[in-house]
């Protein structure tokens, strides 16, 4: 088996293993129709964190010879960097992305996170000077049609309507932060001083970590000590690990490998592997409004990206 075949199996199981997050995320935050989930939302992206954390740890001490990567980042600019993209990177997407999944499926939320590209090139007209164009406002519309349809016309009706609104919104608000993040990387790595796009991720990744602890604390205040058994200790296990951590390194060797545009469109792959997720493990409903509500946001993400790279002549 040749190296660049090798390179497309492995991210096509990196979107395999982003898709289940979906899945994995709603059982966390909402639990099984049997049973309700021991963790609270916080409480749950707080212990993801633990194992991710950990995991850039050793993977740093592993390759300090080779990379040379810093723990923290060293000097102010740096670490006002650091803090906003923890803030939104981690924080404040950890808090939606699990929250939300405790109001919505897993199946119609992965089709609502691949609006992030758009948020990505839109943040940037503010950030970074891009120029909007005609066809990217027709992309953005597009895309949020998709939005709209998968959200209202959800085939997974045994939630009610008003649950996968505050779901939905809240799965879209994440989605906007993480573009605010990788909009703030790409300022951090232009700068040219900050750091490598390793150092940056493990930097956010502690600090974000630090500011799930107070969230963390008012739950388990209100709610008391969880007692996750031993399917939730894994799940969470699998959602630092393997999905935050393992995932990372193996996309940036695939970009490595093919270049930034073919790897990236491994992604589209990933709500095909939400909604296949969901219905595997949750018993969740699949419908053509999904159908039709992914082809629309892919077609409006794809022209956002292709109009942004022409105008911004990459």
């Amino acid at each position: 088996m040749s190296g660049e075949v090798r390179t497309h199996l492995l991210l096509l199981l990196v979107s395999a293993i982003w898709g289940s997050t979906w899945a994995v995320g709603r059982f966390l935050s909402y639990g099984l129709e049997d049973a309700r989930a021991s963790m609270g939302p916080a409480t749950s992206a707080w212990l993801r964190y633990v194992f991710a954390v950990l995991g850039f740890l050793v993977w740093c001490w592993i390759y300090r010879n080779k990379e040379g990567a810093r723990i923290l980042p060293s000097g102010k600019k740096a670490w006002r960097y650091t803090f906003l993209m923890a803030l939104l990177g981690t924080m404040g997407y950890q808090l939606l992305f699990m929250n939300g999944m405790k109001w919505t499926a897993a199946g119609d939320a992965s089709m609502i996170i691949p609006m992030n590209p758009v948020f990505t090139v839109l943040l940037a007209v503010p950030l970074l000077g891009q120029r909007l164009s005609p066809r990217m406002i027709l992309g953005l519309l597009a895309g949020l049609i998709g939005v709209a349809i998968v959200i209202g016309w959800s085939p997974n009706t045994e939630i009610p309507f008003n649950h996968r609104l505050i779901g939905g919104v809240m799965i879209a608000l994440a989605a906007l932060m993480w573009a605010a993040t990788s909009n703030l990387t790409k300022m951090a790595l232009l700068d040219g001083t900050i750091g490598t796009s390793l150092e940056i991720v493990v930097w956010y990744s502690i600090v974000g970590w630090f500011l799930l602890t107070p969230w963390m604390l008012v739950e388990v205040w209100q709610s008391g000590i969880p007692m996750p058994n031993t399917t939730e200790w894994i799940s969470v296990a699998y959602l630092g690990i393997v999905s935050t951590v393992l995932t990372y390194v193996w996309f940036a060797r695939g970009i490595d490998k093919i270049g930034a545009t073919a790897a990236s469109s491994y992604v589209f792959l990933v709500p095909v592997f939400g909604v296949l997720g969901g219905w595997l493990l949750l018993n969740e409903s699949i419908g053509i409004t999904m159908v039709i509500g992914f082809f629309l946001i892919v077609f409006g993400v794809k022209e956002v990206q292709r109009q942004s790279e022409l105008v911004s002549g990459e």
